[in-house]
Order: C-alpha cells, then structure tokens, then sequence
C-alpha cells in the first residue's frame, strides 16, 4: 500500500473516532437505525474529505506527507465540530 493511502485512511479513522463521541453522545436512541444511518454518513463523510484533502496537498506538494496529514486532521475536526448535530 502507498504511503499516501495509509495516510489518507489513518488520517481519516483518526478524524472519526474524535468526533464520533459527539454524535454518539448527543443521539436519542429512541431509533437505533436513525442513529447508526448518521454515524454511517459521518463515516464516509470523513473519510471522503481526508482522501480529498490530503490528495490536493500532496498535489500543491508544498509541505511532506507528515506535515500534510497532520493538516488534514485538524481541518476534518474542526470542520465537523463546528457543524450542527442532524
């Protein structure tokens, strides 16, 4: 596997499993499927923005992989945490 791929997913389960207690916390689980159809959305919304972020830096190629990453991560939680709970 290329490093770039590793980097995509490590960044994006990373960004994933630190905003996904916001969600699970805040949930009414009144409806199980309502709660794990938004946890799946969350899921993939993520890890589609770390594919796509990490792929335009590595493209720009100012900074290096690490540097790069680290930088996706930050964006992707702030991103998320800043948008409303469904």
């Amino acid at each position: 596997m290329k490093d770039i791929t590793k980097a995509q997913i490590g960044v994006g389960l990373l960004a994933f499993f630190a905003t996904i207690w916001r969600v699970a916390l805040n949930q009414d689980y009144s409806d199980i499927f309502n709660s794990l159809l938004i946890i799946v959305i969350q899921f993939v919304a993520i890890m589609v923005l770390s594919y796509v972020l990490i792929a335009i830096l590595e493209w720009v190629d100012i900074f290096d992989l690490q540097t790069n990453s680290i930088l996706t991560l930050v964006v992707d939680v702030t991103i998320l945490a800043a948008l409303p709970l469904i």
